[in-house]
């Protein structure tokens, strides 16, 4: 097909011919044009987009502007130093509990059994880790001290679950010493251990236990975990119980009006085995306590605490 026009004052006769293959290449560079404009409106609105109203940029094109880029790390950053810092004061709090339980390990436990116990210079070692290790580091990624900010929680959380461990462990321990007091309601300790004058005789005479003033029945309570070892009968202590415990310790129970517990019997810490009594060699109502280790006969005091039950 041929397209035929006149033109100019001399009337000049102009053709073209319409083939396939022009009617082809003009439809492409439409398109082309067509598309190029569209991409150049789309980026031009984008960026608008982008400019007033972030939120919506990224909803549509997943990108943020470098200004947004730098509020959004300044945000995660502020919260990441938060987490840093509480980390800081809980490793500070799992070290001053460390050293409470510590204390609480030297008072509960009998003077007797202390040089079992280590010190700082036995068996301990290792790298000095401060607790202000748990900083931002600034010349390290965002994702780089998230990285390490989470190994230091993994860290925390298996040294708080070894500090419980310990404790439960050391606690169990203390369950099976005598340390607890043996007697329960209101008492007075009328007689200490070592040197006395006989309270029958007026002789000097070494009084090898103490002597808790009570009111007939007020119960008397094993000093710790332990297998009742002997419930019977003795002239000068009466009714009388004894208590045997982990360590080599034995604990006896004299003067008893009643015995609750029989022989092989296994009994807890603060179980109630007997009563306050005045049989045997007594002068009136009262628990006679003895504490022994390894046969060894030890003054009560050095190894109860008062303050615990």
């Amino acid at each position: 097909m041929q397209l035929m026009w006149v033109s100019g004052p001399t009337g000049k006769v102009h053709t073209i011919s319409i083939t396939a293959r022009r009617v082809l290449i003009a439809f492409g560079a439409v398109a082309f044009a067509c598309a190029t404009a569209g991409f150049l409106l789309y980026l031009v609105g984008f960026k608008i987009a982008v400019e007033s109203s972030p939120e919506l940029a990224r909803s549509l094109g997943g990108v943020t502007t470098e200004a947004e880029q730098q509020r959004m790390e300044a945000m995660y950053r502020g919260r990441l130093a938060t987490l840093q810092e509480a980390l800081n004061t809980t490793a500070q709090e799992l070290q001053q509990l460390q050293t409470i339980k510590n204390r609480f390990m030297d008072m509960a436990t009998p003077g007797s059994m202390r040089e079992k116990r280590s010190t700082g210079e036995n068996g301990k070692g290792g790298p000095f880790v401060p607790t202000s290790r748990y900083t931002i580091h600034d010349n390290k990624s965002l994702s780089a001290n998230f990285d390490m900010t989470s190994a230091d929680i993994n860290q925390l959380q298996k040294a708080v679950v070894t500090l419980r461990a310990d404790w439960d462990k050391q606690l169990t321990w203390l369950q099976t010493l005598p340390t607890g007091i043996p007697i329960g309601g209101d008492y007075r300790v009328s007689s200490g251990f070592g040197l006395r004058n006989d309270p029958f005789t007026g002789a000097l005479a070494r009084h090898e236990g103490l002597d808790f003033t009570a009111a007939t029945g007020t119960p008397i309570l094993s000093a710790a975990d332990g297998v009742v070892t002997r419930s019977g009968w003795e002239d000068t202590y009466g009714n009388i119980v004894e208590v045997t415990h982990a360590e080599g310790f034995v604990t006896r129970y004299a003067h008893i009006s009643k015995r609750l517990v029989t022989e092989g019997q296994k009994v807890k810490r603060g179980q109630r085995i007997a009563e306050v009594g005045n049989t045997g060699r007594s002068t009136g109502p009262h628990l006679h306590y003895e504490v022994f280790r390894f046969g060894r006969v030890l003054d009560p005091a050095q190894v109860v605490t008062f303050n615990n039950s």
